[in-house]
């Protein structure tokens, strides 16, 4: 079968490889019907050092299921199944939690031993706990946006849930990816009565528009802080999502909430410590977030999504086929394209 790997910065090809196969007796068999490269995919696509084995890519599908363990109860071949980012067994103690991506016997797809989703098929460890079976076909018309379930929705979501998000508030959304855009969609669901966008793409921040953000600020740095400020009689938003990782968006972030106000990070951090801690510590902020347990959150959002009450799938810009990859890979990577999505 074909698969994505990545050998170094830059460096992406798509190669031959053993097929995927059922390993455990909890495993399915996905065959990939769509897929689609992430932010966080750039961050190694501009730094990873050069291997000679490779690194599997890819962490957001929708396919088919072809085969499953003796121990699936769930599933069943021929299931359409949307995989999120991380597998978990669904029955620990954080998967009670609703804190799927802690799970004690789970991981995240393209690391280790499982490999990515970047490909024709994929094994998908604690298959029951994992995958989310979907009450459509495969050809479904919003299969865009239902493929969104699998990372970027669910973490705008969270960015919104570990903000605090509510009814009446004003909300800052501090990058303008495909994150930030659904971002922008969670904390319109969620009620915020203002929701103002951090970017400065003109395509990207009429698209926030017109999911619900009600304010523009193209600044970065502290002309941004000042002007979200001037924004809000100098008092700064109830909640803000950082949604980019880096050391200025979160500086940011830290900047333009009002004291008492709160974080939600899902930006995967680029330093081991966290920027803006004293200022964050005495203006009594929340800062919470974390990888999103994406898998707690399909229940909720899927009939928003079936329902054409939210459109997420709309942060999809352009369509490659499995060998248009590397491609696709740059055109992210050079802010030509918003999020590309893989059909097969």
């Amino acid at each position: 079968m074909r698969a994505t790997v990545m050998y170094g910065a830059g460096d992406v090809r798509i190669e031959n490889v053993p097929d995927a196969r059922l390993i455990e007796q909890t495993d399915a068999l996905v065959a990939i019907t769509r897929a689609c490269i992430c932010g966080s995919d750039l961050w190694p696509y501009k730094t990873l050092e050069h291997t000679d084995t490779g690194r599997r890519m890819g962490h957001e599908a929708i396919g088919v299921v072809e085969a499953v363990g003796a121990d699936v109860r769930t599933l069943k071949v021929g299931d359409v199944v949307v995989m999120p980012f991380a597998y978990s067994d669904g029955t620990c103690v954080f998967c009670h939690e609703g804190l799927h991506t802690s799970c004690i016997h789970g991981g995240f797809f393209g690391t280790g031993d499982v490999d990515g989703a970047q490909a024709e098929a994929v094994r998908v460890p604690q298959a029951d706990g994992t995958l989310y079976a979907l009450p459509v076909g495969k050809d479904h018309a919003l299969m865009t946006s239902l493929l969104t379930l699998s990372d970027v929705m669910g973490t705008g979501h969270h960015a919104a849930v570990a903000a605090e998000v509510g009814p009446g508030k004003t909300v800052a959304v501090v990058g303008d990816g495909a994150v930030g855009l659904c971002g922008v969609i969670a904390a319109k669901r969620l009620g915020a009565e203002r929701i103002i966008i951090l970017g400065r793409h003109p395509d990207r921040i009429a698209l926030a528009q017109e999911f619900g953000a009600t304010d523009v600020v193209s600044e970065r740095g502290d002309e941004a802080v000042e002007r979200v400020r001037e924004l809000t009689g100098g008092f700064g938003v109830h909640s803000v999502l950082e949604c980019v990782g880096l050391e200025q968006s979160m500086l940011t972030a830290v900047g333009i909430a009002r004291p008492g106000g709160a974080v939600g990070r899902v930006g995967v951090p680029q330093d081991e410590t966290m920027p803006a801690s004293r200022p964050a510590f005495f203006d009594n902020l929340t800062v919470s977030g974390g990888p999103a347990p994406v898998r707690a959150y399909i229940e909720e959002l899927l009939p928003d999504v079936l329902e054409g009450l939210i459109e997420p799938g709309r942060v999809f810009d352009r369509v490659v086929r499995i060998d248009e990859v590397p491609e696709g890979y740059r055109a992210m990577n050079e802010r030509e394209a918003l999020k590309v999505m893989i059909e097969f």
